[in-house]
């Protein structure tokens, strides 16, 4: 996977605190990109289910009919 450099910008006091624990900000940025993402695609899949739901389809009752 190619990556892409980006900067952003935090708090100070965050960003001294991360320093001295050994935080490596980098590999935190990119866990939390990536749990905001999944996160936004989940929001994204239940919204168009709100706005489109499963409905009752009389082919599946047809279609199970012929396993019994």
């Amino acid at each position: 996977m190619s990556s892409m450099r980006t900067t952003f910008t935090m708090d100070e006091q965050l960003a001294d605190q991360a320093r001295e624990l050994g935080v490596n900000v980098s590999a935190a940025a990119r866990a939390g990109v990536a749990t905001a993402v999944a996160q936004a695609r989940l929001d994204s899949d239940r919204a168009a289910y709100q706005q489109q739901p499963e409905r009752p389809d009389s082919f599946w009752d047809e279609a199970e009919a012929w396993v019994d």
